[in-house]
């Protein structure tokens, strides 16, 4: 159908509650009903956001449901692939995860879904050494680069910032930094204030990296108002502090310390960040 429900226009990905309940919503109309690879993608819609819940097993079971509506070749297989993988790789399953993302890739080439291929082609990225990892986000970025189709245009920016973060994480800063930069010029061109503010907190810790402190700091000034974020007042102190400003630093480590804390798996995952935090508050 092509002119079906865009279900992308239905989530929330901070929310995943609320969005099963608008796809679940979905399944009741006449369009469900009447097409059974719409509905099949549907349920694929409604799995990942039992997966952010992080009910895997209700997941896979909406998952065999869907892949009992389709029918060969089914426009819908390459979403039970993908989302299939999102739930092994939830459930710590990285290589099983892969194939699943590999399948569908193929399966969205196949069938020209752009937008899907490329989401599939960047969970190939998640899954990978770096060196794979770069190469598919690069892939992912040159099909969106010459796609006429705007839902594939817009995973510009997040692929750009992925390649950024590969770069980074390498210490290669430059090279981030040049990723960074055209990451924040695409959500600019998005017009996403949201999105934005998040692109230029990541060229300015960049910059922190680069040793281009003071351009950090004035970076991070720009949007420290826009929101209540820790992460900023994360940065803020780490460039004071790198500046030898460190009573004044303290202040944002103290806020920093307060909201982080509270942030979901941060204190598992990172419990030296926060107590960093800690050890420099004021």
């Amino acid at each position: 159908m092509s002119d079906k429900t865009d279900l992308s226009l239905l989530w929330d990905f901070g929310d995943p509650a609320a969005s099963e309940s608008r796809f679940r919503g979905v399944l009741d109309t006449p369009e469900a009903q009447a097409d059974p690879a719409f509905r099949a993608e549907v349920l694929t819609q409604i799995a990942r956001a039992l997966g952010l819940q992080s009910k895997l097993e209700e997941a896979r079971s909406v998952l065999d449901e869907a892949s009992e509506l389709l029918p060969p070749e089914s426009s819908a297989s390459a979403w039970v692939e993908i989302e299939r993988g999102r739930i092994e790789n939830s459930s710590g399953n990285p290589q099983e995860a892969r194939q699943h993302f590999l399948e569908a890739w193929a399966g969205a080439r196949r069938r020209e879904q752009e937008a899907l291929a490329i989401d599939a082609a960047h969970m190939i990225a998640i899954v990978s050494d770096e060196a794979e990892s770069l190469a598919w986000n690069q892939k992912a970025l040159e099909l969106a680069s010459e796609s006429a189709d705007p839902k594939a245009r817009r995973w510009t920016a997040s692929l750009l910032n992925n390649i950024g973060w590969t770069h980074h994480s390498a210490g290669r800063f430059s090279e981030a930094l040049v990723a960074f930069e055209r990451a924040l010029e695409a959500r600019l061109a998005q017009g996403q204030a949201e999105p934005t503010r998040i692109a230029k907190w990541c060229v300015a810790r960049c910059l922190r990296s680069l040793g281009r402190v003071e351009e950090a700091l004035a970076r991070l000034r720009d949007i420290e108002g826009q929101a209540d974020d820790g992460f900023v007042d994360e940065e803020i102190g780490e460039c004071l502090w790198t500046l030898g400003r460190r009573e004044e630093s303290r202040a944002h480590f103290t806020q920093a310390f307060d909201k982080l804390s509270k942030v979901p798996g941060l204190a598992q995952n990172e419990p030296e960040r926060l107590q960093s935090l800690r050890d420099r508050a004021g």
